[in-house]
């Protein structure tokens, strides 16, 4: 018995004599055999080299696909577009250390193992949060539905058509976000891969029961037209503000929605002030809409957010009664203050344009709502706006604009509830003074220009630009140019309006226009100190 324990004892010193002779010939900073990270095999590696050969394939795994389900439809995603990166870059030191810590007994028990069966140490990973929120909002956004709303059109007969909504999808970035994290950090271990993005319902706004309330005419208005390309622009604008639907708190921008003024957008030529100019302007006119719109918005007593008056104050309203817009620099906005829905109906025909709101009546039939305009002021214009026609002989002489008066307005409105009356102040809108403006011919017989009608023109004296004419002219001259037709403005009283669903008769703010000559131009600054170059245009 004492023999069979002696040669066991020698066998086992002897085993492990032969382990710490192999661990010392190897080397004790040197991976053990049948070790892997990831799948890489780094036996006998420094951890220096471990680490680089698994960095190496990590490089090579960048270019891994994950597909990327967005509901039915789904896109693709390199693990660099992802940031994907290896995060348990420590493991590169467990891996060192197994088989080479604890004591020989321990040590040669790991050995054995690892000759019956290697060990591979799994690698993890994370990704930036930034780089992947960037690749869902730039590539999968474009497969979210898009919502439609609920919204009405008029029948036709006096009412209204209800169309119901569509409901449409839309990521949750945030969520989306996480989720795509979770799977790199907790699942995929290279390779190809799929994750689901969390894609949630976006329900429509409005419902038939919301929009059948739609029954009453709010507010409307109406002003008058001269057909022709000035019309034309009327008509066009119009039909791109009527038909929206605005539900309680939302605002409208009236610029918005009829810029741009080109002829691409359905506009022609007309005239339009530049500075203190009369030029043609595509959109020139389109500021009758504007107004329009703007008494109808008033008759509703829907909240104005911003409104600006014009230069020079126009004839299809009385003074402080218009709003003026340009492109990038005035608008006309207004807010749904009521707690349903409103839709705006207009129409322009035959010289008649107006606007309509309806909405459901919540004011008191007993209140009554009028607008009216006073002048503080006028201003007496002063000067001569003389611009030349290189392509007119010296001679030619024609007014192009006439003088008017600038004033000082205030809108005032007026409110009769419960046998009280109480009168609040709108806005008040300046408007300078209009100066008489000729185009002047400065072409010589021999083809040159007359610098001596330059130098008459750039003093601004018409006294001047005539005696140049009489000294030497070509033509007979044209002083007398031909005198539009004078605005044949008409007196309106604002009739009260009735509360309850029947159509209001209020707003008659119409002004019949046979002026083919109607131009608007906002321009807050004085003219003369811009430059023509810089000077804005507005219809």
């Amino acid at each position: 018995m004492k023999v069979k324990k002696l040669l066991f004892t020698v066998l086992t010193v002897g085993m492990v004599s032969n382990f710490c002779i192999n661990v010392q010939a190897q080397g004790s900073n040197t991976i053990q055999q049948g070790i892997s990270i990831g799948g890489v095999d780094v036996s006998g590696m420094t951890e220096e080299d471990a680490k680089a050969a698994v960095d190496s394939k990590v490089e090579t795994m960048k270019a891994d696909v994950i597909t990327v389900k967005i509901g039915s439809k789904e896109t693709q995603a390199t693990a660099e577009e992802l940031g994907i990166v290896w995060s348990n870059t420590d493991v590169v030191d467990d891996a060192s250390l197994l088989g080479m810590k604890g004591n020989l007994i321990q040590r040669y028990k790991d050995k054995k193992d690892l000759e019956k069966e290697p060990y591979n140490f799994e690698l993890e990973f994370s990704a930036d949060k930034s780089k992947i929120q960037s690749f869902i909002e730039n590539k999968c956004t474009e497969f979210e539905t898009e919502r439609v709303d609920a919204t009405i059109e008029d029948d036709g007969y006096g009412g209204f058509n209800i169309i119901e909504g569509v409901a449409g999808t839309k990521i949750n970035v945030e969520e989306s976000v996480k989720a795509v994290l979770n799977y790199i950090e907790n699942e995929w271990q290279g390779g190809s891969g799929t994750v689901s993005l969390v894609v949630e319902e976006d329900a429509p706004q409005g419902s038939t029961e919301e929009l059948s309330q739609i029954q009453d005419c709010l507010g409307s208005a109406t002003t008058y037209y001269t057909v022709g390309d000035r019309g034309k622009n009327v008509e066009i604008g119009t039909q791109k503000i009527s038909g929206h639907l605005l539900y309680p708190g939302e605002e409208f921008s009236v610029t918005e929605h009829l810029v741009p003024f080109t002829p691409e957008n359905g506009y022609n030529l007309a005239p339009e002030y530049s500075g203190a100019r009369v030029v043609d302007g595509y959109g020139g006119g389109i500021c009758q809409v504007s107004t329009t719109l703007y008494n109808a918005l008033l008759d509703a007593e829907l909240e104005i957010v911003e409104r600006h008056n014009h230069t020079y104050s126009v004839s299809y309203v009385d003074a402080s009664m218009d709003a003026a817009i340009a492109e990038d620099v005035m608008d006309l906005r207004f807010k749904n203050n009521y707690d349903t829905p409103i839709f705006i109906s207009g129409n322009a025909y035959g010289g008649t344009v107006s606007f309509y709101i309806y909405g459901k009546e919540t004011r008191s039939p007993d209140r009554t709502v009028t607008y009216y305009s006073t002048v503080e002021s006028y201003t007496e214009p002063e000067g001569t706006v003389l611009s030349a026609k290189p392509d007119a002989a010296v001679g030619y002489l024609v007014q192009t604009q006439y003088a008017q008066k600038g004033m000082t307005a205030t809108l005032w409105k007026s409110v009769t509830e419960n046998g009280e009356t109480t009168e609040t102040q709108v806005n008040t809108s300046y408007y300078q003074p209009m100066k008489n403006g000729y185009e002047v011919g400065v072409l010589l017989p021999d083809g040159s220009t007359s610098s001596a009608m330059y130098a008459a023109i750039a003093s601004g004296d018409l006294n001047q630009v005539q005696s140049v004419i009489a000294g030497g002219t070509t033509t007979t001259p044209q002083t007398e140019a031909w005198q539009p037709e004078t605005w044949q403005t008409e007196t309106w009283q604002s009739e009260t309006y009735q509360t309850d669903a029947w159509q209001p008769e209020t707003w008659q703010t119409e002004t019949y226009q046979t002026d083919p000559l109607e131009t608007e131009a906002p321009v807050v600054t004085d003219p003369e100190t811009i430059p023509e170059s810089d000077q804005q245009t507005e219809s």
